[in-house]
Protein backbone atom coordinates (compact mmCIF):
# COMPACT_ATOMS: atom_id res chain seq x y z
CA UNK A 1 0.00 0.00 0.00
CA UNK A 2 1.37 3.25 -0.96
CA UNK A 3 1.44 6.00 1.66
CA UNK A 4 3.17 8.49 0.72
CA UNK A 5 1.99 10.77 -2.32
CA UNK A 6 4.23 12.56 -3.60
CA UNK A 7 1.39 15.23 -5.49
CA UNK A 8 0.45 17.38 -2.40
CA UNK A 9 4.33 18.31 -2.33
CA UNK A 10 4.62 19.01 -5.63
CA UNK A 11 1.12 20.95 -5.47
CA UNK A 12 2.55 23.11 -2.47
CA UNK A 13 5.58 23.84 -4.46
CA UNK A 14 4.16 25.11 -7.42
CA UNK A 15 1.98 27.62 -5.10
CA UNK A 16 5.35 28.49 -3.31
CA UNK A 17 7.46 28.97 -6.43
CA UNK A 18 4.59 31.44 -7.57
CA UNK A 19 5.90 33.83 -5.03
CA UNK A 20 8.97 34.29 -6.94
CA UNK A 21 7.34 36.50 -9.61
CA UNK A 22 4.01 37.84 -8.75
CA UNK A 23 2.07 40.50 -10.31
CA UNK A 24 2.04 44.11 -9.28
CA UNK A 25 -0.40 45.47 -6.95
CA UNK A 26 1.62 46.67 -3.73
CA UNK A 27 -1.53 47.07 -1.52
CA UNK A 28 -2.67 43.31 -2.18
CA UNK A 29 0.89 41.94 -1.98
CA UNK A 30 1.31 43.57 1.22
CA UNK A 31 -2.14 42.61 2.77
CA UNK A 32 -1.07 38.95 1.76
CA UNK A 33 2.31 39.13 3.28
CA UNK A 34 0.81 40.54 6.86
CA UNK A 35 -1.63 37.54 6.90
CA UNK A 36 0.64 35.24 6.38
CA UNK A 37 3.06 36.14 8.65
CA UNK A 38 0.16 36.64 11.02
CA UNK A 39 -0.97 33.40 10.12
CA UNK A 40 2.24 31.32 10.31
CA UNK A 41 3.38 32.76 13.97
CA UNK A 42 0.23 32.26 15.32
CA UNK A 43 0.01 28.53 13.71
CA UNK A 44 3.80 27.69 15.01
CA UNK A 45 3.11 29.29 18.56
CA UNK A 46 -0.17 27.30 19.12
CA UNK A 47 1.69 24.03 17.66
CA UNK A 48 4.53 24.92 20.12
CA UNK A 49 1.91 25.83 23.25
CA UNK A 50 -0.01 22.32 22.94
CA UNK A 51 3.19 19.98 22.35
CA UNK A 52 4.49 21.71 25.70
CA UNK A 53 1.28 21.95 27.51
CA UNK A 54 0.27 18.62 26.94
CA UNK A 55 3.70 16.87 27.23
CA UNK A 56 3.31 18.41 31.20
CA UNK A 57 -0.09 16.84 30.95
CA UNK A 58 -1.59 20.81 31.00
CA UNK A 59 0.21 21.54 34.72
CA UNK A 60 2.16 24.21 33.43
CA UNK A 61 0.58 27.22 31.40
CA UNK A 62 0.06 31.00 31.93
CA UNK A 63 -3.56 30.88 34.02
CA UNK A 64 -3.34 31.85 37.14
CA UNK A 65 -6.62 32.00 38.37
CA UNK A 66 -7.93 30.68 42.03
CA UNK A 67 -11.08 28.59 42.87
CA UNK A 68 -14.08 28.57 41.39
CA UNK A 69 -13.04 31.13 38.68
CA UNK A 70 -10.46 28.59 37.01
CA UNK A 71 -13.25 25.93 36.47
CA UNK A 72 -15.11 27.98 34.67
CA UNK A 73 -12.66 29.78 32.19
CA UNK A 74 -10.93 26.41 31.63
CA UNK A 75 -14.76 25.09 30.69
CA UNK A 76 -14.82 28.32 28.69
CA UNK A 77 -11.49 27.59 26.93
CA UNK A 78 -12.15 23.94 26.25
CA UNK A 79 -15.59 24.69 24.42
CA UNK A 80 -14.71 27.76 22.59
CA UNK A 81 -12.75 25.19 19.91
CA UNK A 82 -14.82 22.80 18.89
CA UNK A 83 -17.67 25.17 18.94
CA UNK A 84 -16.41 28.37 17.12
CA UNK A 85 -14.53 25.75 14.80
CA UNK A 86 -17.22 23.58 13.72
CA UNK A 87 -19.63 27.04 13.23
CA UNK A 88 -16.89 28.36 11.10
CA UNK A 89 -16.95 25.33 9.06
CA UNK A 90 -20.59 25.41 8.39
CA UNK A 91 -22.12 27.44 5.22
CA UNK A 92 -22.95 30.42 7.26
CA UNK A 93 -19.72 30.05 8.98
CA UNK A 94 -17.78 30.30 5.61
CA UNK A 95 -20.00 33.36 4.71
CA UNK A 96 -18.38 35.25 7.73
CA UNK A 97 -15.29 34.38 6.94
CA UNK A 98 -15.17 35.55 3.83
CA UNK A 99 -16.53 38.94 4.96
CA UNK A 100 -13.94 39.22 7.69
CA UNK A 101 -10.89 40.15 5.47
CA UNK A 102 -10.35 43.87 3.78
CA UNK A 103 -10.79 45.35 0.88
CA UNK A 104 -12.94 42.60 -1.12
CA UNK A 105 -10.07 39.94 -0.55
CA UNK A 106 -11.74 37.80 1.92
CA UNK A 107 -12.93 35.14 0.29
CA UNK A 108 -9.47 34.12 -1.03
CA UNK A 109 -8.36 35.19 2.63
CA UNK A 110 -10.61 32.42 3.77
CA UNK A 111 -8.59 29.70 4.56
CA UNK A 112 -5.89 31.59 6.16
CA UNK A 113 -8.37 33.92 8.07
CA UNK A 114 -9.68 30.27 9.03
CA UNK A 115 -6.25 28.78 10.23
CA UNK A 116 -5.55 32.22 11.77
CA UNK A 117 -8.84 31.88 14.29
CA UNK A 118 -8.38 28.18 14.72
CA UNK A 119 -4.47 29.33 15.73
CA UNK A 120 -5.51 31.70 18.51
CA UNK A 121 -8.13 29.66 20.11
CA UNK A 122 -5.74 26.23 20.18
CA UNK A 123 -3.49 29.21 21.61
CA UNK A 124 -5.65 30.27 24.06
CA UNK A 125 -6.72 26.86 25.28
CA UNK A 126 -3.00 25.60 26.14
CA UNK A 127 -1.31 28.86 27.10
CA UNK A 128 -4.07 30.28 29.25
CA UNK A 129 -5.02 26.77 30.96
CA UNK A 130 -5.52 27.40 34.62
CA UNK A 131 -3.49 23.89 36.32
CA UNK A 132 -5.19 22.23 39.10
CA UNK A 133 -1.64 21.72 40.16
CA UNK A 134 -2.45 17.80 40.68
CA UNK A 135 -0.35 14.85 39.47
CA UNK A 136 -1.83 11.53 39.09
CA UNK A 137 0.96 10.11 37.44
CA UNK A 138 4.04 10.40 35.84
CA UNK A 139 5.96 8.29 33.91
CA UNK A 140 9.84 7.38 34.39
CA UNK A 141 12.10 5.14 33.17
CA UNK A 142 11.57 3.00 30.14
CA UNK A 143 7.81 3.70 30.05
CA UNK A 144 8.87 7.63 30.09
CA UNK A 145 10.66 7.41 26.69
CA UNK A 146 8.18 5.27 25.28
CA UNK A 147 5.41 7.45 25.99
CA UNK A 148 7.38 10.15 24.30
CA UNK A 149 7.70 8.02 21.54
CA UNK A 150 4.12 7.79 21.25
CA UNK A 151 3.88 10.99 21.35
CA UNK A 152 5.97 12.16 18.68
CA UNK A 153 4.93 9.14 16.71
CA UNK A 154 1.32 10.95 17.48
CA UNK A 155 2.35 14.47 16.31
CA UNK A 156 4.43 12.74 13.09
CA UNK A 157 1.07 11.46 12.26
CA UNK A 158 -0.64 14.22 12.67
CA UNK A 159 1.37 16.22 10.54
CA UNK A 160 1.40 13.17 7.54
CA UNK A 161 -2.25 13.49 8.08
CA UNK A 162 -2.31 16.99 7.29
CA UNK A 163 -0.14 17.09 4.66
CA UNK A 164 -2.07 14.18 2.90
CA UNK A 165 -5.35 16.57 2.92
CA UNK A 166 -3.25 19.29 1.62
CA UNK A 167 -0.85 21.32 3.53
CA UNK A 168 -1.43 24.35 1.77
CA UNK A 169 -5.49 24.42 3.36
CA UNK A 170 -4.28 22.65 6.75
CA UNK A 171 -1.51 25.54 7.41
CA UNK A 172 -3.57 28.60 5.80
CA UNK A 173 -0.84 28.86 3.20
CA UNK A 174 -3.51 28.76 0.33
CA UNK A 175 -5.22 31.70 0.53
CA UNK A 176 -2.52 34.35 1.42
CA UNK A 177 -0.20 32.84 -1.25
CA UNK A 178 -3.15 33.05 -3.97
CA UNK A 179 -4.02 36.90 -2.86
CA UNK A 180 -0.27 37.70 -3.36
CA UNK A 181 -0.12 36.19 -6.59
CA UNK A 182 -3.74 37.26 -7.84
CA UNK A 183 -5.22 34.23 -8.36
CA UNK A 184 -8.38 31.91 -7.31
CA UNK A 185 -7.55 29.61 -4.83
CA UNK A 186 -7.70 26.03 -5.94
CA UNK A 187 -8.66 23.00 -3.10
CA UNK A 188 -6.99 19.68 -3.27
CA UNK A 189 -9.32 17.48 -4.82
CA UNK A 190 -11.01 14.86 -1.95
CA UNK A 191 -8.05 13.38 -0.14
CA UNK A 192 -7.88 9.73 -0.93
CA UNK A 193 -4.41 8.58 -0.63
CA UNK A 194 -1.65 8.60 2.04
CA UNK A 195 -3.40 7.85 5.31
CA UNK A 196 -6.67 8.38 3.89
CA UNK A 197 -6.02 4.65 2.22
CA UNK A 198 -6.61 3.31 5.55
CA UNK A 199 -9.32 5.29 7.48
CA UNK A 200 -11.30 8.51 6.21
CA UNK A 201 -10.65 10.68 9.16
CA UNK A 202 -6.78 10.42 10.17
CA UNK A 203 -6.08 13.91 10.84
CA UNK A 204 -9.02 13.72 13.67
CA UNK A 205 -7.78 10.81 15.09
CA UNK A 206 -4.09 11.81 15.01
CA UNK A 207 -4.93 14.53 16.76
CA UNK A 208 -7.16 12.70 19.40
CA UNK A 209 -3.80 10.76 19.95
CA UNK A 210 -1.96 13.21 20.47
CA UNK A 211 -3.81 14.16 24.13
CA UNK A 212 -3.81 10.43 25.33
CA UNK A 213 0.06 9.27 24.76
CA UNK A 214 1.16 11.93 27.13
CA UNK A 215 3.91 11.01 29.92
CA UNK A 216 1.87 13.27 32.92
CA UNK A 217 -1.63 12.25 33.64
CA UNK A 218 -3.54 15.30 35.39
CA UNK A 219 -7.37 15.85 36.41
CA UNK A 220 -6.58 18.88 33.42
CA UNK A 221 -5.27 16.17 30.77
CA UNK A 222 -8.07 13.86 31.01
CA UNK A 223 -10.68 17.14 30.43
CA UNK A 224 -8.29 17.70 27.64
CA UNK A 225 -8.15 14.85 26.37
CA UNK A 226 -12.06 13.57 26.47
CA UNK A 227 -13.31 16.70 25.83
CA UNK A 228 -11.03 16.97 22.32
CA UNK A 229 -11.97 13.63 21.54
CA UNK A 230 -15.05 13.54 21.40
CA UNK A 231 -14.75 16.56 19.05
CA UNK A 232 -12.64 14.41 17.33
CA UNK A 233 -14.98 11.28 16.72
CA UNK A 234 -18.25 13.94 16.00
CA UNK A 235 -17.45 16.47 14.25
CA UNK A 236 -16.43 14.66 10.97
CA UNK A 237 -19.76 13.50 10.75
CA UNK A 238 -20.67 17.18 9.67
CA UNK A 239 -17.38 17.00 7.29
CA UNK A 240 -18.52 13.74 5.65
CA UNK A 241 -21.96 15.53 5.12
CA UNK A 242 -20.51 18.83 3.18
CA UNK A 243 -18.47 16.33 0.97
CA UNK A 244 -21.03 13.61 0.42
CA UNK A 245 -23.10 17.17 -0.71
CA UNK A 246 -19.69 18.35 -2.72
CA UNK A 247 -18.42 14.64 -4.56
CA UNK A 248 -21.41 12.63 -4.65
CA UNK A 249 -21.03 9.17 -5.54
CA UNK A 250 -17.33 9.34 -5.77
CA UNK A 251 -17.48 10.10 -1.92
CA UNK A 252 -20.01 7.28 -1.18
CA UNK A 253 -18.04 4.86 -2.45
CA UNK A 254 -14.91 5.66 -0.63
CA UNK A 255 -16.78 6.02 2.02
CA UNK A 256 -18.30 2.53 1.87
CA UNK A 257 -14.73 1.08 0.96
CA UNK A 258 -12.60 2.88 3.50
CA UNK A 259 -13.53 2.85 7.37
CA UNK A 260 -14.12 5.97 9.46
CA UNK A 261 -11.53 5.77 12.34
CA UNK A 262 -10.57 2.28 13.27
CA UNK A 263 -8.28 0.85 10.10
CA UNK A 264 -9.67 -2.70 8.90
CA UNK A 265 -6.45 -5.26 9.80
CA UNK A 266 -8.12 -8.25 7.75
CA UNK A 267 -8.55 -6.10 4.68
CA UNK A 268 -5.93 -7.04 1.37
CA UNK A 269 -4.47 -3.95 -0.04
CA UNK A 270 -5.76 -3.74 -3.70
CA UNK A 271 -3.15 -5.00 -5.94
Amino acid sequence: MMLVDLKPLKRLLRLVAGLLSVPPGRGRIALAYLYGLICHTLFAAAVLAMIAAMFFGMNRSLGTLPDPWRYFANALLLLQFPLIHSVLLSARGRKWLSALAPSGHGKTLATTTFAIIASLQLLLLFAFWTPSGVIWWQADGAVFWVLCGLYTLSWLLLIKASYDAGAEVQSGALGWMSLAQNIRPIFPDMPETGLFKIIRQPIYVSFALTTWTVPVWTPDQLAVASSLTAYCLLAPILKERRFASQFGDRFRQYQTAVPYILPNVTRRPKK
